[in-house]
């Protein structure tokens, strides 16, 4: 499919999973993806595909371990609280080395919160959320288009990795339209063999996929495993973008639906001849710190700003990336508001001139 094509959010990631090779979902509804679910309900079948709306979360994401224990390409998607009851099923996905698709559409919190846009559960997908010493990739998205093409990254990631990946949304990327390209779509039948997959045949090798070790010898020799391949991935997937960061005395640190407002807000600013430019990460985890790092290092960066829908959770990150060398300011609005790009501008303007602009935020 190579002409545009105006979808919204939501249906456009649910298209693109499907075009490269996944055949299976399993959810449990909940605002603002619904979509998703809707829009896979229909369309696998069309395919050959399997999809199942589960009773719960819980039941969702066990029946994706199981679906991608026997060598599926298998997804889910949920909202916030919805992801958070899917923890221990991620845990135990990343623990038994089983690859699979996860989205989440952030809505507002905590607890129920609202079904407005929100990046607060960036320390659930970046941290994790659940138990055990384990990471999954996670993709911070800012535009449909970019949705579809992270979600066809991370399907082939996942796999390469054996290892689910999480595609971060909100619940404006979600319900927005824009004009889309898909990649071409994936053969699920031409993909490469997975020999470590169940199949139930007789008479085969035994396999078997498990996260349980009792002996905490062996326990310890998997989790040495684990983490030399979270450290490749840590060595190898970073993606960012930086805009106007050249000459820029102010960097502005904003992902996902945040780095468009702030890019245009920061737009006027540079038509003033304001010195100010952006850092975006695509990549949350791994955080894209050496990046960041160069810019502080090589420029005339004096500050840096992180933007969030939150109360303030990848600055964090940024702080770390920063080490200490600039000043890290933070601006976030949480519970479902969204910052306007003048709320940015005047933020940037007053810590140029060596205040601090509140104007709303926390």
């Amino acid at each position: 499919m190579d002409e545009l094509v105006l979808m919204k959010g939501n249906e456009a990631v649910g298209e693109a999973a499907i075009r490269a090779g996944c055949r299976f979902f399993f959810g449990y509804p909940i605002t603002p993806q619904n979509e998703i679910p809707e829009y896979m309900s229909r369309r696998l079948p069309e395919v050959g595909g399997v999809f199942v709306q589960a009773e719960s979360e819980l039941a969702a994401i066990n029946m994706v371990y199981g679906c991608a224990a026997a060598g599926a390409r298998a997804m889910t998607s949920s909202s916030s609280p919805g992801i958070s009851l899917k923890q221990e099923g991620i845990s135990y996905l990343c623990g038994s080395e089983l690859p699979a698709l996860i989205v989440n559409m952030i809505r507002g919190g905590p607890g129920l919160g609202t079904i407005q846009p929100a990046q607060s559960d960036y320390f659930q997908a970046v941290k994790g959320g659940g138990h055990g010493d384990y990471r999954v990739l996670v993709y911070g998205p800012a535009s449909v288009q970019e949705m579809v093409d992270l979600t066809y990254l991370a399907v082939g990631r996942a796999d390469h990795y054996r290892n689910p990946v999480l595609v971060l949304g909100d619940g404006i990327l979600g319900q927005m339209m824009e004009p889309v390209r898909f990649p071409a779509a994936v053969d699920p039948a031409g993909l490469p063999e997975k020999p470590w997959a169940t199949n139930g045949r007789r008479g085969g090798p035994k396999r078997l996929l498990n996260s349980l070790y009792l002996e905490p010898e062996k326990c310890e020799d998997h989790n040495r495993e684990l983490q030399a391949k979270y450290c490749e991935m840590a060595a190898t997937e970073k993606r960012w973008e930086t805009v106007a960061t050249e000459d820029a005395e102010l960097v502005v640190v904003a992902y996902g639906t945040t780095a468009r407002i702030c890019r245009t807000g920061l737009e006027g600013l540079r038509e003033r001849g304001v010195p100010v430019g952006l850092f975006r990460p695509i990549s949350l985890w791994p955080f894209p710190d050496e990046a960041l790092d160069a810019l502080i290092e090589g420029g005339k960066v004096r500050s840096l700003l992180a933007v969030e829908m939150s109360a303030g959770q990848m600055v964090e990150d940024v702080r770390l990336a920063a080490r200490g060398r600039v000043p890290v300011h933070f601006y976030g609005r949480a519970g479902g508001m969204v910052p306007q790009p003048e709320e940015i501008q005047e933020h940037v303007r007053a810590l140029l001139e060596g205040g601090a602009a509140n104007a709303g935020g926390l």
